[in-house]
């Protein structure tokens, strides 16, 4: 029955409109006397009716959105038509809708297609995180010096009876979209002009009493019964987004757009492309709708159903295309899933029977003009005719025709011939140069844009500037300039976008419409045609009213990296940007492939010493060690060309070492222990084995001047004719010359002699500046400085904007004074800025193009006079960027890792024992050497600790020179106060000072203990000018009185907590029972006040911390005998325990970092605002506030960790013998205490094995002990279970579960698995590789390690070296397995 209605339904409405698509067609054409007959028009679906009228603007009706069989009649499914009656049921009742469903542009076409139908004019408005009250209801511009409102959107839909699209609600931020509540409500709304609008009803029913002059007069506008309002949003549960505000949900009528039925979809698909076998098409929709309904649990994105039409199309034109290649441009399931989600869409496949093999290879690619000025591709005998572009591209390619990179070329080609692309793939795959290379063939130009994330909606489309008469106009992005121009929009990182910025695009990319900031349409080039096929439209008038067509071959070329799943980054390829592009995905290329890559791109011949890098970067790539995976970006093809340059071009240098040059193209020496252990181990693996340097003892002659051309070591720099106002900006520098220095110069200048950029990455205090200042000044280079910080953004960084006489201007930074200039830029502290603001150096450093805020574009050398308004780049401007070393203790953005590829990348590390001491004799030649050797010793050593993790800070060359600038002016100073200045900051860090005291005293600086340091000044009775004393005496030790409002409290010595107390409990005091931190800062008494006590209030004091100590006890169980033996256990770690804390508190610290939250009414004023500052605009500021938890939707998942400990018999039985099971209780009660606190950021659970299981649960995830009595709990009983279990060995079997339950576990992006066992796996037949195996079990998302804490003879040895790299530690000094935890956290959790 409801299939017989349906039909019904059907033939009323393709009857019911053919006379009114006759009508449609005639209006326009027929005379004034015939608009009387077109009243009687009318569209029925099913049993519902709506007359036809004549829309007074029809430029503002959708046009093209339905379409038509050749008979006339509508090509409309049944699912449409019932959605298109509910709309019309909606309409009649006066009612808003907002239509859910699957991302993609359904709803959007479903929408339009009801205009179109209807006849109703529409504004469209596209939401996203920028939206701004001005953009929906009215916007202040200046014009003639005078600010004029001009209705947005809502205002004019709600004036004029128009149908105001609202697309993107869940995009919105909260409370912006509320202002439209009373508007949908009551039809009622108040403007910033001070007009209102009114509901007809209560409008005519003032015009019954007054005249509507009247009513103008008082601001009143009548909003028409015709205003209606479609919401379009995804259900935010399932799509992330900013929820429904209840009180404006309640005001639409919802309607859940499904997907279109198998049918429908089969049919479209025919009607697409008649020539594509029916069974082909079956076998794409089934598996395209299986995705659909899979599992939830299984987290896969929607298949973009929208997309299938460009791929039958592509099918169409190569009907000798895979099922799989199709599939792959449409859902790049390779790139974007994890291996579980992988594996269920291949077993979907193969049950599909669509074979997982590429399509046929292309042995050649060219490109002619057609006779109608179209380009004519040929790919073999394969045609495609493509629009050409209006000037021939300019940019020079390197592309090397490679079997693979033309195939990948071939692939990318068909399906830019049928829609807009994205190439995705890892940095320095060759992304730009695939794109170069498809420009050349379509003789286009490109309009580059460099994307980032704090990017706005407004940024992709158009920029409001002043003009000279101080008019606000708005400026075309490159995006748009291409769209009208026809070029090809190079979005170069799509990954970076925030997605509710890249929501703009949809309406372009899916349906060839825009709509401007400036009111102006841009409209595909069929839907323009159509509008100048009605009568009274010419091209002349539509331009008038603002619409503009785009040219038929504007493209859009998207680059993006691909997502990390399980990285614990959101997966940027959300469902909505699936649906935009057709992804063409790039792998890095085989050993062969770069082999002749290289050697074509380096003359001819493959340098010597690249082979083994070439073996290097293949090894990385294909290992299936999570660590090794981690590294095999650093070593891209890009930066594989990087190294083959240099030893091209320096094949003697005993620079050119292949290891040291590894060495500083990983940045090795600041990786984790793990990682570097496992780098170096594969750089053995290729035969690539360290030179020893030999560092040039003399001096003389290294650096030389000879005919105005520098010398360092043997590398020549011509040194020209510089100009006076050059040499005033030649950096001027202290600097000594030793030795290891004089090889970093000579190796900074080869790379820049070979035209690199300079990336310098190092502790502070090792001289980046110093070097880089030397280097300039040696070679009359002049500099451009500039610093950044966290509040440097991508337009501060390009260009400063300034207002003067109501104009916004813009005065070049100094990156684009050096660009022009050819200078030498420099930027310092790059690791301080935002990854997202130092990424848009990226495109400047890859090709030399920059789009800049004011609409200039930095282009390469040679390229300016065919770019209007352009920079061009002078061809000696170079970069040179410093940074700190990422990582702990410096807390920076990793710039190294986001951009790092592009450089030249140096680790600047602190100078050799001989070349630290050559150069403190020049700071301090009065002092001794002996003293100068002491100090390179001994802070050598404490380097060496920092390195190895065992302290927090990385003492540097210039804290020795410190000391030593001190002891050369003042040689009668105590070594141990001068040595004091550098290390007083470790004071309060016990952990830490009892280990420099153990190194200072080791090299001869024997008294830096605070007592002998106090006996030194009391000595020198200088104190008393300098210290503060409190002036009252100590009564008595007390507790204090609690404050009930907890408020800071300095002297008084009344309250309890306070920060300086005498008598009472708080920090900082000197006759206080005890310590009591409330949380304030601590007043600090000095250490004479301290020690200024009587001896009978220091025994009460003493009493009452004991009394305070057991009442502790008792309140948590605890006897004080079980405190001692815990005691045994925690003291031995408590410096590795502070460590640990030390670096979780940092991290934290970091993640809780504010962001900066534009469109504020007070804060900051914003730079890029400065225009709407002009115009009256209040939202003009920004502050520092937590990100948006609905806007960004980053939940911080915790890491998690489960610890698997070895508590068989053997663990007891060799206790005796090695200490094996105390020091495995020592590690246990390490991680407990240090990871309290820091429940939120890691969850851990505790499990033992034995010959009586393999899974004995000793701490549950989630219930962490509280205190020592439950930490002392957990030991007593794993102490007891190895005493008295069963013989046997469980640990395989126990790694195995560990891996597969906390892979399996979805709360968790990042794992790892800790087995701690004793090597005595050859008594139970244990082969050491089923162990290495069972740690796998949980890749890529888990993490396994083995630590073998006991051996007999060398078996835990030999274990080892059957084990993978970095995946097993043989602990045989168990004092080290503390540390070797540690290691592995910071490695790996951290």
């Amino acid at each position: 029955m409801l299939a017989n209605l349906q039909a019904h339904s059907g033939h009323l409405l393709r009857q019911s409109l053919r006379n009114a698509r006759i009508w449609r067609r005639s209006w326009a054409s027929t005379a004034a006397g015939k608009d009387q007959d077109a009243q009687d028009d009318s569209l029925t679906i099913g049993d519902v009716s709506v007359r036809l009228r004549k829309p007074k603007d029809p430029q503002l009706v959708p046009q093209q959105y339905v379409k038509y069989a050749p008979d006339g009649s509508l090509q409309l499914s049944q699912s449409a038509l019932h959605h298109l009656r509910w709309m019309l049921q909606k309409d009649a009742l006066r009612q808003d809708m907002f239509l859910l469903g699957q991302p993609g542009p359904l709803r959007r076409q479903l929408a339009m297609q009801f205009l179109e139908l209807t006849q109703r004019e529409v504004e469209y408005v596209a939401l996203s995180r920028d939206t701004t009250e001005s953009d929906l209801k009215q916007r202040r511009e200046i014009h003639d010096r005078a600010a004029i409102y001009y209705d947005q959107g809502a205002v004019r839909a709600a004036l004029n009876g128009r149908v105001l699209v609202l697309d993107g609600v869940e995009h919105a931020e909260r409370n912006v979209l509320p202002i439209l509540n009373n508007l949908l409500e009551n039809r009622e709304m108040h403007l910033e002009s001070g007009k209102f609008l009114m509901s007809p009803e209560r409008y005519d029913k003032l015009l019954e009493k007054h005249s509507r002059e009247q009513l103008d007069e008082w601001g009143l506008l009548r909003v028409s019964e015709e205003f209606r309002v479609v919401a379009l949003g995804l259900p935010t549960h399932k799509y992330k987004g900013t929820p429904l505000d209840p009180p404006l949900r309640s005001r639409f009528q919802s309607r859940n757009v499904t997907t279109y039925s198998y049918g429908e979809l089969y049919e479209e698909l025919q009607q697409e492309a008649p020539a594509v076998p029916g069974e082909q098409l079956k076998q794409l929709l089934t598996f395209a709708l299986t995705l659909q309904q899979a599992d939830p649990a299984l987290q896969l994105p929607d298949f973009p159903l929208h997309n299938l039409r460009l791929g039958v199309r592509m099918l169409e034109a190569n009907p000798s295309l895979s099922l799989h290649d199709i599939i792959s441009r449409i859902y790049p399931y390779q790139s974007m899933l994890k291996s579980d989600q992988k594996k269920r869409v291949e077993e979907l496949l193969k049950k599909l029977d669509i074979q997982l093999v590429p399509s046929g290879s292309v042995k050649r690619i060219a490109s002619r003009t057609g006779d109608q000025g179209e380009v004519v591709l040929n790919l073999d005998e394969l045609q495609l005719q493509l629009p050409g572009g209006e000037t021939p591209s300019s940019a020079a390619t390197t592309f090397v025709d490679l079997p693979h990179q033309r195939q990948a070329l071939a692939s990318l080609l068909q399906a830019y011939a049928v829609g807009d692309v994205c190439l995705v793939g890892e940095k320095g795959v060759g992304k730009l140069t695939l794109t170069q290379e498809l420009l050349r063939l379509l003789q286009q130009s490109s309009e580059p844009m460099m994307l980032y994330e704090d990017m706005t909606s407004r940024d992709l489309v158009q920029q409001r500037i002043t003009s000279a008469e101080g008019d606000t106009v708005w400026r075309d992005s490159p995006l748009v300039r291409a769209a009208k121009s026809g070029s090809v929009a190079v979005l170069n990182g799509l990954h970076r976008l925030h997605k509710s910025t890249a929501s703009v695009l949809q309406r372009l990319i899916h349906d060839r419409e825009l709509q401007l900031c400036d009111g102006t349409t841009l409209l595909g080039a069929h839907r323009y045609q159509a509008l100048l096929q009605q009568e009274g439209f010419t091209e002349d008038k539509l331009t008038a009213l603002g619409f503009l067509p785009m040219h038929r071959s504007f493209r859009v070329v998207a680059l993006a990296e691909p997502p990390r799943p399980g990285g614990g980054q959101p997966n940027w390829l959300t469902p909505e940007l699936l649906s935009l592009f057709l992804y063409q995905e790039l792998r890095p290329l085989s050993q062969s492939e770069e082999e002749e890559l290289l050697a074509q791109l380096c003359g001819g011949g493959l340098p010597a010493g690249m082979e083994p890098l070439l073996k290097l970067a293949q090894l990385l790539r294909s290992s299936q060690d999570p660590l090794l995976q981690g590294l095999a970006g650093t070593l891209s093809t890009r930066q594989l060309l990087k190294l083959a340059r240099r030893l091209a071009a320096y094949p003697r240098s005993e620079l050119s070492d292949v290891h040291e040059m590894l060495q500083n193209t990983f940045l090795a020496r600041f990786m984790p222990a793990l990682s570097r252990g496992a780098l170096e181990q594969a750089i053995q693996q290729v035969g690539i084995r360290p030179t020893e340097f030999k560092t040039k003892k003399s001096q003389k002659n290294q650096i030389a001047v000879e005919n105005n051309t520098l010398r360092i070591g043997s590398t020549h720099w011509p040194l020209g004719q510089p100009s006076q106002e050059q040499l005033s900006k030649v950096p001027s520098t202290l600097f000594y010359e030793m030795p290891q220095h004089l090889q970093l110069l000579e190796r900074l200048l080869q790379d820049y002699l070979i035209g690199e950029h300079l990336l310098l990455v190092g502790n502070q205090g090792v001289g980046k500046n110093k070097l880089v200042d030397r280097l300039l000044e040696l070679m009359q280079r002049p500099r451009e400085y500039i610093q950044l910080h966290r509040d440097t953004t991508v337009h501060s960084l390009t260009l400063q904007a300034t207002l003067k006489d109501g104009q916004v201007s813009y005065e070049d930074s100094a990156l684009v004074q050096a660009v022009r200039s050819g200078h030498v830029l420099v930027v310092d502290e790059a690791d301080k800025a935002p990854v997202n603001v130092t990424c848009i150096l990226r495109t400047l450093v890859e090709s030399g193009e920059m789009v800049l805020a004011d609409g200039r574009r930095i282009v390469p050398a040679g390229a300016g006079g065919r770019t209007p308004n352009s920079i061009e780049t002078h061809p000696d401007f170079r970069l040179i960027v410093l940074a700190n070393r990422p990582g702990f203790p410096f807390l920076g953005n990793d710039f190294f890792a986001a951009l790092g590829d592009v450089f030249s990348c140096h680790a600047i590390s602190n100078p050799d024992p001989d070349s630290e001491i050559f150069l403190l004799q020049q700071y301090g030649p009065k002092v001794p050497i002996k003293t100068l050797r002491t100090l390179v010793n001994a802070f050598g050593e404490l380097r060496t600790l920092a390195d190895e993790g065992m302290l927090n800070y990385p003492y540097s060359t210039r804290e020795v020179v410190s000391i030593v600038k001190h002891l050369e002016r003042y040689p009668e100073e105590n070594m141990s106060e001068v040595v004091g200045n550098v290390l007083d900051f470790d004071r309060y860090q016990p952990e830490a000072l009892q280990q420099v005291n153990q190194v200072l005293a080791k090299h001869g600086i024997e008294s830096y203990a605070e007592e002998e340091i106090q006996a030194i000044r009391r000595q020198k009775k200088l104190q008393a000018s300098v210290k503060r004393h409190s002036g009252l005496g100590v009564s008595g030790p007390k507790f204090g009185k609690l404050d009930p409002k907890n408020e800071p409290h300095v002297g008084g010595n009344t309250w309890a907590g306070g920060s300086g107390g005498r008598d009472t409990a708080g920090l900082g005091g000197k006759g206080g029972p005890f310590r009591l931190d409330k949380g304030h800062k601590v007043h600090q008494l000095s250490d004479e006040e301290k020690a200024d006590v009587p001896e009978e209030i220091k025994r009460a004091a003493r009493e009452m911390n004991r009394k305070a100590f057991e009442e502790k006890l008792k309140e948590i169980k605890m006897s004080a005998h079980d405190h001692r033996l815990y005691a045994q256990f925690s003291e031995p770690n408590r410096k590795q325990v502070q460590q640990l804390k030390a670096v979780l508190e940092a991290m934290q610290t970091k993640s809780k970092e504010r962001q900066w939250q534009k469109y504020q009414t007070h804060g900051d004023l914003d730079d890029t605002r400065l225009v709407e500052g002009i115009t009256g605009e209040k939202n003009i500021y920004r502050r520092r506030a937590e990100a948006n938890p609905w806007a960004d939707h980053v939940q911080e998942k915790p890491n998690r960790l489960k610890l698997v400990v070895d508590v068989s018999g053997s663990m007891y039985r060799f206790n005796g013998y090695d200490g094996r099971l105390d020091r495995q209780l020592e590690a246990v009660v390490m991680v407990m205490e240090a990871f309290e606190g820091f429940e939120k950021k890691i969850v851990y659970d505790i499990v033992g094995h034995s010959g009586e299981g393999w899974e004995i649960p000793f701490v549950t995830a989630g219930s962490p002990p509280k205190n020592d009595k439950e930490r002392f709990e957990a030991i007593r009983m794993m102490h007891a279970h190895s005493q008295f279990c069963w013989s046997g060995d469980s640990t395989v079997k126990a790694a195995r579960e560990a891996c597969s339950t906390l892979g399996a576990e979805q709360d968790y992006d990042n794992a790892i698995v800790v087995v701690l066992s004793d090597a005595n796996l050859q008594r139970y037949g244990i082969a050491p590789k089923d162990l290495a195996v069972a740690l796998k079990r949980g890749e890529p998302k888990v993490k396994g390690y083995a630590i073998f804490i006991g051996s007999l003879a060398e078996e835990a040895d030999e274990i080892n070296a059957e084990m993978p790299a970095g995946q097993s530690f043989v602990c045989m000094d168990l004092t080290k397995l503390p540390h070797i935890l540690q290691q592995i956290f910071t490695s790996s959790l951290l």
